[in-house]
């Protein structure tokens, strides 16, 4: 009877085929994971969240901007002389808030937002009226 050899080759494509499928596996782990953490996070840079944060607990914001059509064209607000903090379209419920002393909003149409200074609702805008005020908080 002869004796049994292992076959090298065998040996090397069943290694191979081990690392490949390893190599699978470890791609939809990634990949799924990234997917849930997309899912997860909110639509709103980390920048953009870090200064939408309020200083105090309970402080209202001194502008409040809420798009309540399906795309709300270019909305600007700016620290007058300073930053830009946003400058872009909103989409249908999309909020965001701005806790600085005095800012300068730009609404290319106001009555696709609904807008709070202070906590008060400010008048609803025209269809396609622009809009450009200052709004001051309330410790300013």
């Amino acid at each position: 009877m002869g004796r049994h050899r292992s076959d090298p080759m065998g040996l090397a494509r069943l290694a191979l085929a081990v690392l490949a499928a390893l190599g699978v596996v470890t791609l939809l782990v990634i990949g799924g994971r990234a997917l849930l953490t997309s899912l997860e996070t909110p639509e709103q840079p980390e920048r953009e969240r870090a200064a939408v944060q309020p200083t105090a607990s309970a402080q209202a914001p001194t502008v409040r901007i809420e798009c309540v059509a399906d795309t709300c064209p270019l909305v600007t607000v700016r620290v007058p002389g300073g930053d830009v903090l946003q400058y872009r379209d909103m989409s249908r419920g999309e909020e965001v808030s701005y806790f600085q002393p005095e800012l300068d909003v730009v609404l290319t149409d106001a009555a696709t937002v609904r807008v709070t200074e202070n906590g008060k609702p400010r008048a609803q805008g025209k269809a396609g009226a622009r809009e450009a005020f200052t709004v001051r908080g309330r410790g300013a």
